[in-house]
């Protein structure tokens, strides 16, 4: 399954807020409810299972921007690493070089810094990255790199993103286009209301 290139809007109505795939935020929509439920109890609760877990996995699917593919292997890896699965599975896209740019306020949203990434506009610890899903480590220093465009473009980002306490795991240093990550980003400070539980089991269901 390709990456969403959709409606955003539509997403985050169905899906609740998702900072990284929009920063803007819809009107709200009046939904009725017009189906009767004629299913018997025990298959409506299959079924409420069933969609609590395929929410909750889509939530984290199109806020950092993966394909289903990218998101089945994260969690093979998430399994095989020490630890709860699912707070691994967190920290695993958080240290992703495009969400890591979007925390910074470098780029507004995850698509625009995936976009940095591609064009070369990023360099890591002195040398040009262009794989948005470069996993970032402790100590790793993040630049623009050192071209007029590069600087105005991640510039014009951090003016135009909301100056939100960073996590403890990022430094910014505006002037300087810097950030540097200084440890493994605590689970706390994801900032997306989600139950990475309910995804490690979607997939153990699928798999």
């Amino acid at each position: 399954m390709s990456r969403y290139r959709g409606p955003r809007f539509k997403k985050i109505r169905r899906l609740g807020a998702l900072p990284g795939l929009t920063s803007k935020t819809p009107r709200p929509k009046v939904v009725r409810e017009l189906r009767k439920e004629t299913r018997s109890k025990k298959s409506r609760t299959r079924l409420d299972q069933y969609r609590i877990r395929l929410k909750e996995k889509q939530k984290l699917r199109f806020h950092y921007g993966l394909t289903e593919r990218q998101l089945l292997k994260y969690v093979g890896i998430a399994r095989k690493a020490k630890g709860s699965t699912g707070q691994v599975l967190l920290q695993l896209l958080e240290m992703r070089l495009d969400n890591i740019l979007f925390r910074l306020g470098m780029a507004s949203t995850i698509p625009q810094a995936r976009q940095l990434v591609n064009h070369r506009h990023v360099l890591v610890n002195g040398r040009i990255v262009d794989i948005p899903s470069y996993r970032c480590k402790p100590q790793d220093i993040i630049t623009a790199r050192d071209e007029q465009k590069s600087r105005t473009l991640i510039q014009n980002y951090l003016d135009s993103s909301p100056r939100e306490e960073l996590p403890k795991h990022l430094t910014l240093h505006p002037f300087q286009y810097k950030g540097l990550v200084n440890q493994i980003i605590d689970s706390k400070w994801v900032g997306l209301q989600i139950n990475e539980l309910r995804v490690v089991e979607y997939y153990s269901r699928q798999t």
